[in-house]
């Protein structure tokens, strides 16, 4: 029989954020010989929750989904829920009740550390309680480029040509005047600072 796949995103918008969530609506439309519908979720794990779904399908159909390619931002939304750290807490069998009403076999979550780390909590729920007909996977996304296991995060680089483009025209931009200045730009990033 065939299962549902849902789809996710969390943390900060990056510009490449959506070219993932094309991607896996994509490859799932073309899997129709084990994927039945592909869900989005309306501001992620937390839209999820309280069933705020839609169906990507029509996407394909009206030609849209080959637009949110290169669109910017995070077209399903997003959200910062976390997980609890207690696999034990009710959330997780609520989620689990929700797999099953909606008849999901495929998870998918794009987004940075705490996205992954959604990721990562899920998994070892399904393996805790021996459930296998569910595949969960993460597709990275993160400006910070600190992901484990990633070279070159998707979101990082576009996020650095950015920076490296604003710092070029500030830089010439000082040059044109007799009086010197002081430019403050504040860089986003988390610990790592790859960006700065």
């Amino acid at each position: 029989m065939k299962k549902n796949a849902i789809v996710g995103q969390s943390g900060g918008p990056t510009a490449v954020i959506n070219a993932s969530l094309y991607g896996v609506v994509y490859e799932a439309l073309n899997r129709e010989d084990v994927i039945g519908t592909i869900y989005g979720m309306i501001n992620g794990i937390e839209g999820f929750l309280n069933e705020n779904m839609m169906d990507m399908k029509p996407l394909e159909v009206n030609g849209e989904l080959e637009l949110i390619k290169t669109t910017p931002g995070s077209y399903l939304g997003s959200c910062r829920y976390k997980l609890p750290e207690d696999l034990t807490d009710a959330v997780y069998p609520q989620l689990f009740e929700k797999f099953e009403k909606y008849n999901i076999g495929y998870f998918f979550y794009i987004g940075g550390n705490d996205s992954m780390d959604t990721v990562d909590k899920l998994s070892k729920y399904l393996n805790d309680k021996g459930i296998t007909d569910i595949t969960v996977v993460g597709a990275p996304k993160t400006i910070d480029n600190d992901l484990c296991g990633t070279d070159h995060c998707p979101g990082f680089g576009s996020a650095a040509k950015y920076i490296g483009t604003t710092f070029a025209e500030l830089e010439r931009d000082c040059h044109v005047y007799t009086t010197k200045a002081v430019t403050i730009v504040e860089v986003m990033g988390r610990d790592a600072g790859w960006l700065t």
